[in-house]
């Protein structure tokens, strides 16, 4: 199959899911900490109120992405466009190097992901209240850093493996598109 714009499966829908089940795992922690901050200190809200807001948007945010990987997957097959991606690193290496690169970044990503996810979480929870009673003073940089750790190692992670997977189904498939 010669090389084209339009390749199905497109790349993408492992690294959304993994993206929502990550926000999902975020939001179920920190919802007992913005209940307690949005309900008690700062707005004085119900507490079912910022529950509510909290449960439509994980509601919205599933449907986005559902939509974003629909139009994604349909312009993949030819029906309508989705602009196109930056391409650098496929293009650049061999494809049994890119396919290592990937490996070992979805390991080394999975492995720090793993290491720095719960003082992610805690710097996350200590966070709520500094940013609702806008105490900049009060947040550890240490903190801030492990969490912007994390979540580009589970970015890194999720990525490498949506290409690896997604570039395996299509070299299985390759011969039915």
């Amino acid at each position: 199959m010669a090389e084209t714009n339009r390749q199905f499966p497109a790349y993408g829908p492992i690294e959304s899911v993994l993206g929502y089940v990550l926000f999902y795992v975020v939001i179920g922690r920190v919802t007992p900490a913005i209940v307690t901050v949005f309900s008690d200190t700062v707005l004085d809200l119900s507490p079912s109120f910022v529950r509510f807001g909290l449960a439509i948007a994980l509601w919205f945010v599933l449907v986005v992405t559902a939509i974003d990987q629909t139009r994604r997957q349909l312009a993949a097959l030819g029906v309508g466009t989705y602009a196109a991606e930056l391409r650098v690193w496929s293009r650049v290496t061999p494809s049994s190097l890119r396919t290592v690169g990937y490996l070992l970044a979805v390991i080394a990503g999975t492995v720090v992901a793993v290491i720095t996810f719960d003082r992610a979480v805690e710097a996350l929870l200590s966070l709520i209240p500094v940013v609702a009673t806008v105490d900049v003073v009060a947040f550890d940089l240490v903190e801030l850093f492990v969490m912007v750790v994390f979540f580009l190692s589970y970015s890194v992670a999720a990525h490498s493996l949506d290409r690896l997977v997604i570039g395996g189904v299509r070299t299985l498939t390759s011969d039915w598109f």
